[in-house]
C-alpha cells in the first residue's frame, strides 16, 4: 500500500508542474526548444490521454471568450479519493 500511495503523490505532483507549466509556456512565450517546453511537452504526453476521457464527458466550461478545462482539477480530485479510499 504504501508504494502505491508514493506512486499517486508523485503522479499528483507531476501533474501540478504540468499545469504550472502551461500558464508558464502559454504566457511565458518560450520557443520550441526551451527546457521549460520539453519538459511540458513529456507530460503533456503523459497526461493527456488520461484526461482525454474525461474532457469527453465534461467538456471545458465557456467564459466569455475563453475556455476554462475543467478535466485536471476531476484528476485532482479522483487521485485524491483513490487515496482517501486506500
Amino acid at each position: 500500500m504504501g508504494l502505491v500511495r508514493y506512486l499517486l503523490n508523485l503522479f499528483l505532483l507531476a501533474l501540478f508542474a504540468w499545469i504550472v507549466l502551461g500558464y508558464v509556456v502559454v504566457f511565458g512565450r518560450l520557443p520550441w526548444g526551451h527546457p521549460v517546453r520539453k519538459v511540458y511537452d513529456f507530460l503533456s504526453r503523459v497526461f493527456e490521454p488520461i484526461l482525454r476521457p474525461i474532457r469527453r464527458v465534461v467538456p471545458p466550461v465557456r467564459i466569455g471568450g475563453a475556455a476554462l478545462d475543467l478535466s485536471p482539477l476531476i484528476l485532482v480530485f479522483g487521485v485524491y479519493l483513490l487515496l482517501a479510499i486506500l
